[in-house]
């Protein structure tokens, strides 16, 4: 149990660098700018995986020598558990007034093996054995095993617990996306590529993902008068199995805390927002029409701010430098129901009730084919800095008004609809964690409620006709209320002795 314990601790101490470090498995980028930033340090931390803290092979040793550890612990006293539920109580110390609780009485005499009788019978729910030994006769009783049986279910459940965790790591993956909700055509999970965010198990190479689309009709949300939010709800339609051969989908209203659960995948509603709509119309009158998800700044109101970027139509200009100088991109906030002081735009209220957009308008290369990852809410501000992409104007956009720019390009903000940031999970070994969870809470329960009891009664032949009657009693784990507890057992023990006495004289009498 030492060494388990040790063992257990250098795990928290091992997880420490993976609370610290970013990880690679949940943010790649992150991991390659912590490198850049420290050319000494971050080498070397990467030789020892600390940015794969949590599939390291010191991190696994660790892991796998706490699972040894507490197998050779608990199935030596799991064997010495089963051998104590087989062997007989104890016999009576010598002396019973050295033990804790003790108590001796005179009572009228009977019959031994009447009385005997009637102490087993005030004992039952105790193991407990008759002994004889001369004229006296002695009753041996223990309870209370179910404690070390509770602790041993806690702790065999804590490895199960364990193992469930660690297989679940191996064979788990979970993807997020984010869909627009206008009925469009949605997502399938066939790649992870068609997730925004991806993380694998071990043994999860992006091959063997359940297959299944799904489409999002509409968002709902319910808002109180002051802006709080009561619920919200996806209504959704998917394709899973032979559904997507035949071309059916089946409808599903998804709801928080209610995923869709199919092939042993979870489909979580996680979060919600607004994707604006603009429509760019170039000088030659061809036009890009783009519906993108705006990032919520303000989870009370839904301020929401994003960027959009637009590559001419085809054919507009015939060299590629040029067409790369012409290109439109739009940044700013997005307010479900604007709500303006003086020229700046703030929202009001969650829901779109009014929506705007306070824009900036560039012109130049949106930096699109250099090759640099970009966010999605934001432009690359070192080809604003470099002079590449221009600003041409600043303006404030109700649903359905555009704007027009030197060169003739109209901008337009068509509205906005709603998106939802889907989860799709799968974890084959969560029910076993579940279970071993359940079961570690009633074997912790059953180990701190119930407790373990010896009690010793021993009867022999007093003067001029009685019965002395001695009870020693001893506590084999906490002593709280164990003398309030032996005192009610022993009124007990004598009431029911005092009352066989009678009983066999009457009988005895009957007989004459």
């Amino acid at each position: 149990m030492g060494t388990a314990l040790v063992l257990l601790f250098l795990l928290a101490l091992a997880a420490i660098p993976g609370a610290l470090l970013p990880q690679r498995s949940l943010n790649e980028s992150k991991v390659a700018e912590y490198i850049a930033e420290h050319p000494t340090l971050g080498p070397w931390l990467d030789r020892v995986q600390a940015f794969d803290v949590f599939s390291s092979f010191w991190f696994t040793a660790i892991y796998v020598l706490l699972f040894v550890s507490l197998v050779g612990c608990l199935t030596p006293r799991l064997i010495e558990h089963f051998r104590s539920l087989r062997a007989t109580p104890v016999a009576a110390p010598r002396n019973l007034g050295r033990l804790p609780k003790h108590h001796t009485a005179e009572v009228p005499g009977g019959d031994l093996t009447v009385m005997a009788a009637s102490v087993d019978e005030r004992l039952r729910g105790w193991r407990r054995t008759t002994r004889t030994e001369g004229e006296s006769t002695e009753i041996s009783a223990e309870k209370g095993y179910l404690r070390e049986f509770g602790n041993i279910v806690f702790h065999f459940s804590l490895l199960g617990l364990l193992v469930a965790i660690a297989a679940g790591k191996l064979f788990s993956y979970e993807g997020n996306v984010i869909v627009i909700a206008d009925g469009g055509p949605g997502f399938c999970t066939a790649s992870p590529a068609a997730f925004d965010s991806f993380r694998a198990g071990n043994t999860v190479d992006g091959t063997s993902l359940y297959p299944m689309c799904i489409r999002v009709n509409d968002f709902q949300a319910t808002y109180l008068d002051n802006g709080q939010a009561v619920g919200f709800q996806a209504d959704i339609d998917y394709q899973a199995g032979d559904d997507l051969t035949s071309g059916t989908w089946q409808p599903y209203l998804l709801k928080v805390n209610e995923p869709l659960r199919v092939g042993g995948d979870r489909v979580y509603l996680q979060g919600h927002g607004y994707a604006p709509t603009f429509t760019v119309t170039f000088p030659d009158g061809q036009t890009r029409t783009q519906t993108l998800q705006w990032r919520p700044e303000d989870q009370i109101s839904f301020l929401s701010s994003g960027a959009m970027r637009f590559d001419p139509p085809g054919g507009t200009y015939a060299d590629e430098r040029e067409r790369r100088k012409n290109q439109i991109a739009i940044q700013g906030l997005f307010a479900p129901t604007a709500s303006l002081h003086g020229t700046l735009l703030s929202s009001s209220f969650p829901e779109m009730r009014d929506p705007a957009v306070a824009v900036d308008i560039y012109k130049g290369d949106t930096g699109l084919d250099t090759g640099r990852p970009q966010s999605v809410f934001s432009l690359d501000e070192r080809m604003i800095g470099q002079g590449r992409l221009t600003k041409m104007a600043r303006v404030n956009l109700n649903a359905g008004q555009d704007t027009r720019l030197e060169d003739g390009t109209v901008v337009r903000f068509d509205g906005a609809v709603p998106f939802v940031n889907l989860q799709v999970s799968h974890d084959p070994a969560q029910i076993w964690v579940l279970v071993f969870s359940m079961t570690m809470m009633g074997g912790l329960l059953v180990s701190l409620i119930v407790r373990r009891r010896r009690v010793w009664v021993r009867l022999s032949p007093g003067p001029a006709g009685t019965m002395n009657v001695e009870l020693g009693g001893l506590a084999r784990t906490d002593n709280s209320g164990w003398g309030d507890e032996f005192e009610r057992l022993t009124s007990r023990i004598l009431t029911g002795i005092e009352q066989a006495a009678p009983v066999e004289r009457e009988k005895k009498a009957d007989l004459s």
